[in-house]
């Protein structure tokens, strides 16, 4: 697949962040465009069915962006409560780096905010964190959990994790991120 010119990474980039930090409803197009340094030719050439399609973009990208995180950090480790603690740390540990500033969990501000206004939306962050389940589901059946137990404690891990970005974000520490690390080996016997 060819590269994508720049405009588009711009494009992306720039609506990625201004969703994160604003949201999706006060982000308008203009905006993006103006921030981006885009021609409005270009957005609705890359993004024709507008802001809804570039949201979807940005959410796939942060899925896969988290998904190869997620799989590196499992895999790095034989214990998966030592990797899944390391994923967790690891994210804390960006958000200390950042300030927050730029720190975008993606589950956040996608389904929050646009999950009662568009189904295509809504189904975004749906296989968003299905993904992101499977990941975990799978790296737990490979050190012996049943499937049952495998998707219980995903799920556990997802929503506990989710719940102390926002936490972490609201607080701008990263102690409720520690937190949740720092639970799972209780969680995860």
């Amino acid at each position: 697949m060819a590269a994508k010119p720049e405009s588009y990474e711009n494009i992306v980039q720039t609506a990625s962040r201004l969703f994160f930090h604003q949201g999706y409803h006060a982000t308008g197009l203009n905006q993006i465009l103006a921030e981006s340094g885009s021609p409005k030719g270009s957005l609705y050439y890359y993004f024709p069915r507008g802001k809804e399609e570039l949201a979807l973009e940005c959410i796939r990208r942060g899925n896969e962006f988290i998904k190869q995180k997620l799989k590196e950090t499992l895999s790095g480790n034989e214990d998966p409560v030592l990797a899944i603690q390391d994923f967790i740390r690891n994210t804390a540990e960006e958000a200390d780096q950042t300030n927050f500033n730029g720190f975008m969990p993606m589950g956040f501000w996608a389904a929050a905010e646009t999950s009662c206004i568009s189904e295509s939306l809504r189904r975004a962050c749906v296989n968003t964190f299905t993904d992101w389940q499977h990941i975990y589901m799978e790296r737990l059946q490979t050190a012996g959990w049943t499937e049952e137990k495998a998707h219980s404690l995903a799920v556990l891990i997802i929503s506990m994790l989710e719940g102390a970005l926002i936490l972490a974000l609201t607080q701008q520490s990263s102690a409720p991120i520690y937190n949740v690390a720092d639970y799972i080996p209780q969680l995860i016997k």
